[in-house]
């Protein structure tokens, strides 16, 4: 132990209550002193010292450090050696999520929405040290939450996105453009975008290798998630008996989320049901670590149970002396 801190340094004050207990102890000791008249010292002056005489106060001085120890405890000593430097991780994330309508498809449990929500969810959760923010597109995009490290203000948008808030369709390189726009002023030395999406880019203004180009030039890698299973996948269709549910073709641009991946120095991950989407967030998670600053954080211990443990060995130590040692002092 480095160093002792007390939680109640003000009980100190109780120490002073040690000093009327000295004067009275000299005091006492000076008027119980036999006498006795004899005619000449010179036979005792000759006499030894016996060890007892030299220990006679050692009784009181126990009992002064027991007392002492007690309000030691009573201080509440705590360590403070578990002070250190403790480096963190953490990088700057936008999360680009695709909300056109063939995210309701039911490949995925209960559907590609749902769990892009649920597992992006149990990501941010587990970043904390990270700024992460959402963009959301389908025919426009726009920012939902800005980098932020309110994890759960950034929750709880993602649990309120909901389909058909925007028009339909999907502009991949409109919702990239939007997330590096984002990421572009940003001084943290990793910069990511995590594009998840479940179709080809059919709308917007900015191609979606456009869009990689200009994430390249600020530095921003990305990571493209296609979702979706391979074939066909139930999907909801309004008609005019009720929703039903028919099988529709999957289609995913993958020649392009994977150019978008490599220009950018990124990865491009294939998810085709729930348990595959969180292994990609889980291997994102893992390739993103990134060394950015220091912080100092402490775990105080309390310390008081050497010191009562000191305070009872000297109280039975004082005891034994008293009752046994000088029990029988002439």
């Amino acid at each position: 132990m480095n160093n002792v801190v007390f939680a109640k340094p003000e009980l100190f004050y109780l120490l002073l209550g040690l000093i009327p207990m000295i004067l009275w102890y000299i005091f006492r000791q000076k008027k119980s002193k036999a006498s006795i008249q004899i005619s000449t010292l010179e036979s005792l002056k000759k006499a030894p010292l016996t060890w007892k005489h030299s220990v006679r106060h050692l009784v009181f001085v126990l009992q002064l450090a027991v007392l002492t120890l007690l309000i030691v405890c009573l201080a509440r000593p705590q360590s403070s050696d578990s002070w250190q430097n403790q480096t963190v991780e953490g990088i700057d994330i936008i999360i680009a999520l695709d909300m056109s309508s063939s995210m309701l498809a039911r490949d995925f449990q209960p559907n590609r929405l749902e769990a892009a929500k649920s597992v992006a969810t149990e990501f941010i959760s587990g970043r904390m040290y990270d700024r992460i923010g959402l963009v959301v597109f389908s025919a426009e995009s726009f920012t939902q939450c800005p980098l932020t490290t309110d994890r759960a203000v950034l929750i709880n948008l993602f649990q309120n996105l909901q389909s058909g808030l925007l028009e339909d369709g999907t502009a991949i390189g409109l919702g990239l453009a939007n997330a590096v726009s984002r990421l572009k002023d940003s001084e943290a030395k990793s910069k990511v975008v995590i594009l998840l999406t479940d179709g080809e880019n059919n709308r917007g203004e900015i191609a979606p290798i456009t869009a990689a180009e200009i994430a390249k030039t600020f530095g921003v890698r990305v990571y493209t998630i296609g979702v979706g299973t391979i074939g066909t996948a139930p999907y909801p269709v309004q008609t005019p008996f009720g929703v039903q549910i028919r099988d529709v073709e999957v289609k995913i641009d993958e020649k392009t989320l994977q150019e978008i991946a490599t220009t950018t120095e990124g990865k491009y991950f294939r998810a085709t049901n729930n348990k595959t989407l969180i292994e990609v967030y889980k291997e994102i998670d893992r390739l993103e670590r990134s060394k950015i600053e220091n912080k100092e954080f402490s775990k105080k211990n309390e310390e008081y149970n050497r010191y009562a443990i000191g305070a009872l060995i000297l109280a039975l130590l004082a005891i034994i002396i008293q009752f046994v040692v000088f029990r029988h002092i002439p």
